[in-house]
Parts: structure tokens; sequence; C-alpha cells
């Protein structure tokens, strides 16, 4: 057991932070989409604690985070010139590329694959972090298996506090929900994980991008592509946008029962139903960024949450639902 500090992002907590990276142990961190739970990607022992502290499945590969100036092809072989335009155009950000890997990341935290995830964050806080250890961080989501992803560092500390010695707090995550994962080991950039790097933005800088066909009985190339995730501790319930008296009659139902029922929905909805709300907001990128921080809000607040399917008319859309119909039962 750690006594958990949450530290500002100073110097004395970045050199803080390297010692503990250097030697072998996590450190939860802020990228501009969710909190990272951090370890030495080249070590096998400091990953397995990754996989321990999270409760994770051991087919759940993580991906690799490095600073800007990182020389990412001593980590990997890049088979397309497409790579590069797709580097100048969206790195830093929210992009993870998946590539052949050179075999210096740890096996554990690639799962046994040829192919490794490599993402350059945006965040100031997690470049001034991933500079000060200077060295290649596995991460995935810094949160209990399944659960709801952090996007602050009360939101690591509720799941993690006694498993790992620091959470470095650079405030509120503003992009909200996980990377776009690309796999470009093959002629046409493949998209495994929906985020807000979209299709339509890749197909702008390189002319064609396409959507993973993944089957059960595939292997795991990327994070969130198999199990369920980000679920709140709450009851749920995930309706479509045209199921409104359904999902009032729902509402009305809990509500008889004593029971504490929200709905969680964008502004377009708002005129359509009655009752206590979680606004997630009106445009798609406001709607991924307060995606998690109002699913951990309804833990405190909800008996029953019951959500909407978002609709847009953005290509985020894809990305936002893609998680909110794996935190979310669908409604039958």
């Amino acid at each position: 057991m750690y006594e958990t500090i949450i530290s500002k992002v100073n110097e004395e907590s970045l050199n803080k932070a390297r010692e503990y990276i250097l030697n072998g142990e996590l450190v939860g961190f802020p990228t501009e989409t969710v909190y990272g739970l951090g370890a030495i990607a080249y070590s096998d022992e400091a990953v397995k604690k990754i996989f321990e502290a999270k409760g994770r499945p051991q087919d759940n590969p993580l991906i690799v985070h490095v600073h800007k100036d990182y020389d990412v092809d001593k980590l990997v072989y890049v088979d397309y010139d497409y790579v590069y335009k797709l580097r100048e155009a969206f790195l830093p950000g929210p992009l993870t590329m998946v590539y052949r890997s050179k075999g210096m990341i740890s096996p554990v935290a690639t799962c046994g694959l040829d192919t490794v995830g490599i993402r350059i964050p945006s965040s100031e806080a997690a470049q001034r972090f991933l500079r000060a250890v200077n060295v290649p961080v596995a991460a995935p989501s810094a949160n209990v298996s399944k659960h709801t992803s952090p996007v602050t560092a009360m939101h690591v500390y509720e799941d993690l506090k006694g498993k790992i010695p620091l959470i470095l707090d650079g405030g509120k995550c503003t992009g909200g929900i996980e990377s776009t994962v690309l796999d470009v080991t093959t002629d046409t950039p493949i998209i495994l994980r929906s985020g807000l790097v979209t299709a339509d933005m890749i197909k702008s800088v390189v002319g064609k991008c396409g959507y993973s066909q993944n089957k059960p009985t595939d292997k795991i190339r990327a994070p969130g592509m198999k199990y369920r995730h980000y679920c709140p501790k709450c009851e749920t319930a995930l309706f479509k946008r045209n199921q409104v008296a359904l999902a009032q009659k729902l509402y009305d139902e809990v509500k008889a029962k004593g029971q504490r029922p929200y709905f969680m929905c964008d502004d377009a909805m708002l005129s359509e139903i009655h009752g206590n709300v979680l606004r997630l907001g009106s445009t798609a990128e406001e709607i991924a960024s307060n995606l998690y921080d109002k699913l951990h809000e309804s833990e405190g607040l909800a008996d029953m949450l019951i959500a909407f399917e978002v609709e847009t008319g953005s290509d985020v859309d894809v990305g936002i639902m893609n998680r909110l119909s794996k935190a979310c039962k669908k409604y039958e």
C-alpha cells in the first residue's frame, strides 16, 4: 500500500515522478484526453504493475506515450509515407498510431503483438512529465478497469488511492474521450478506436481512411476494442433519440419507487424531457469533453442514469457513441 499523493505539476513533483518512473513505479498524469497511469515501457515488471493496479485483462494492449521531440522511429518501423503527413497534421494531439514494433517496448505492454501504439499528447502538463522522465511511458487510463475514465486528478485518486504513489494534477482534461487509434501498418490507415481525430480529418490529409472490421475471434490490437468500458457505478439505461416517451416512463417509475433518476443528454433533447438532467452540451466537442465528467457526477446523484444517444451531425459522434454504448446498457 502506498500513501497516494496528489501534486500540482511543478519542478518538485516532476522530479519525484521521474524518480518513481525510472525505479519501476507507477504515476498518474494528465493528458488532453483523460488521465493516464504510466510506467516505464521498457520494463516488464513495471508494466505488470499497471495491469495489477487496474485489474486490466492481460490481452488488452497499452499505448506508449512520448514527448514531441522524442525520436519515435527508434521504437517502430514506418512502412508508408502517409505516416509523416499524419504526424505533421495531428501531432502532438489525440491520435495514437499503431506501427510495427522494433521490439524495444515490453511485450507485456504490447500483449505479445508485433505492433505498438505510440501517442504524443498535446497537453502541456503531459509534455512536461514526458520530458522529465525522457523514456517511453506505457499508459492506459488511470482508473479501475471497466470504470468510467478519469478526467480529473480526484477521479484517479478515488479509483487508485493506495495503489500508486503519485498523481500529477493538471486540472480537468479538455478533450474528454481517449485518443483515436489508427493502424498505419497497411496502405490505407484504419481506425481501430474512434476519437477526436476523425476519419474525415484523416482523409483530408492523406485521401483515405477506413474503419476496422474487428471480429470477436481477432486479437485485440488497441484498447477499447473488446471489453465493456467506461461504466459508472449506478444503474444505466441508454435510449435512442426517438424513445423519449419510453425513457420518461422509466424515469417516472424509478422516481415513484423513491429512488433517484437522472437524465443525461445533449442540449437538443432538453425540451423533450422532464426531471433532473446532467447536461452534456450542444456541440460534439463539448459533449465529448463533458461525457466522462458527467458519468462520474452521476455516481453521487443517481440510482438510475437514463442516457440518450448523441447525434450532432459531426464525425466526432462516432467516438462519443463508442464510449456511451459501452458505458450504458441499451434499454430493452
